[in-house]
């Protein structure tokens, strides 16, 4: 094995990344090092980096990241579900899908029913985390190559070849993290307004349940069928409106499609953050890391974006906090309390946000809910439920974000005819989605 090299080079110069080896390993004095320059063992470097090295698909190691959520979540406790537990979700859902009839014009959309810790959730979500996270992690990672000025993009093409993988490592570290860290808090698979399990499979995490119910003063059967009737308004709502889960996660894509890098951003961002930290220590680097040295500020595109579907989430959710509503009035005197609860725990957010904002790049948290509840309670009051579950039929029905801002007021000058058949319905309906006819028709 040949000696160390007298004069140890930067393996990343000429990426946006140089300064953050030439100034976080050249220039930390005390480090010790080769050639006595202050450098730290670059074998040592260039191992961390191999182990990052080793092959996978897509932009981030997802077999790091599932591995990583499951020791997370086995830090706790973490039991199977009894069969007592499996029952007590099934008749939860049953009933919680019979109270749900009488309020909404949307049928069941649950087909299964099931109880699952906190590893089955993993598992079980692990297909749609995949379509939520990776087209940002592929986009952050080609965003650095694309930034570069093209004679640049030339010398530092294999480099930015090893920095993307070692980068999709990094984010698998995070994401694997992040999702251990959400199964420890979530209730169901659509907790936090995405369905993240297949079509029709509602699931609850019976021990996140218990935890959720302790400190409420509330029977824990009842925050159990509380939390069934909104896992099964989730399932109604997406069965009921096919284009709904795409349009979320292509709001998604569009936040990724709009990032942009700023190299000379990035540079100077990296420069003030080495500062002071020890790139030889893995837990420093790590916070390094975990304190947004690769954030990136939100383009115009990601604003709108964000926007779109942060209106679509809170819609959702308000929707769900109506229909649930209805269903308990006069059923479940503990409801009103239920709700409170759930929708502080949205708005407060929490490590369970945090986390899905560190997974996503962006925040999932529908901050309109008592606005959207409101608008399509007064929908409901005025134009009945067909005319409130109707607005579903298309994206461009949806009320906005200066509807949310007035949620009284949305279609407050339309009406229904007092006997709406279901051909008077579509009718209105096509009006209101074809605009204006056109003349020469």
């Amino acid at each position: 094995m040949a000696d160390e090299p007298e004069e140890p080079q930067n393996p990343f110069k000429g990426t946006p990344f140089e300064q953050f080896f030439a100034q976080g390993l050249g220039g930390l004095g005390g480090l010790g090092g080769v050639g006595g320059q202050g450098m730290p063992d670059l074998n040592q470097l260039f191992g961390q980096l191999q182990s990052m090295m080793q092959p996978y698909d897509g932009p981030l190691n997802w077999d790091v990241a599932l591995d990583l959520a499951r020791k997370t979540v086995a830090q706790s406790p973490d039991p199977s579900p009894t069969s007592a537990q499996q029952n007590a979700v099934a008749d939860a859902v049953q009933l919680a899908d019979h109270w749900l009839d009488e309020t909404t014009s949307f049928p069941s959309g649950v087909t299964t029913a099931s109880a699952w810790s906190r590893a089955e959730w993993v598992v079980g979500t692990t297909d749609v985390w995949k379509v939520l996270v990776e087209p940002v992690a592929r986009q952050s990672v080609g965003a650095l190559g694309t930034a570069l000025p093209e004679e640049a993009q030339a010398q530092a093409g294999p480099i930015l070849g090893i920095l993307g993988r070692a980068i999709g490592m990094l984010l698998a570290n995070q994401v694997g993290s992040g999702l251990g860290t959400l199964a420890g808090e979530v209730l169901s698979v659509s907790d936090i307004g995405v369905p993240l399990a297949p079509a029709g499979k509602a699931a609850l995490v019976p021990a996140n349940v218990t935890a959720f119910a302790a400190g409420l003063d509330v029977p824990e059967e009842d925050v159990l069928l509380y939390l069934a009737l909104r896992e099964a308004a989730h399932q109604r709502l997406f069965a009921g409106v096919p284009w709904l889960r795409d349009h979320l996660v292509g709001a998604v894509t569009a936040y990724a499609e709009g990032i942009e890098v700023n190299v000379e951003g990035i540079q100077q961002r990296v420069e003030e953050q080495m500062r002071g930290i020890d790139p030889t220590n893995p837990e420093a680097m790590q916070q390094l890391l975990e304190g947004g040295m690769f954030e990136l500020p939100d383009s115009p595109a990601q604003k709108a974006a964000l926007e779109r579907l942060e209106v679509t989430l809170a819609l959702v959710e308000g929707w769900v906090d109506e229909v649930v509503g209805q269903a308990t009035d006069g059923r479940m005197p503990t409801a009103g309390k239920l709700q409170e609860a759930v929708r502080r725990r949205r708005a407060a957010g929490g490590p369970a946000e945090q986390t899905f904002a560190t997974l996503v790049g962006l925040e999932l948290r529908p901050r309109r809910l008592r606005d959207a509840s409101t608008l399509w309670g007064s929908l409901r009051t005025r134009q009945g439920v067909e005319a409130r579950d109707g607005v579903w039929m298309h994206p461009d029905l949806l009320p906005t974000a200066a509807d949310l801002d007035d949620p009284l007021g949305f279609r407050e000058g339309a009406s229904v005819p007092e006997a709406l058949s279901e051909e008077d319905f579509d009718a209105e309906l096509r009006k209101l989605l074809d605009g204006p006819s056109d003349p020469e028709e």
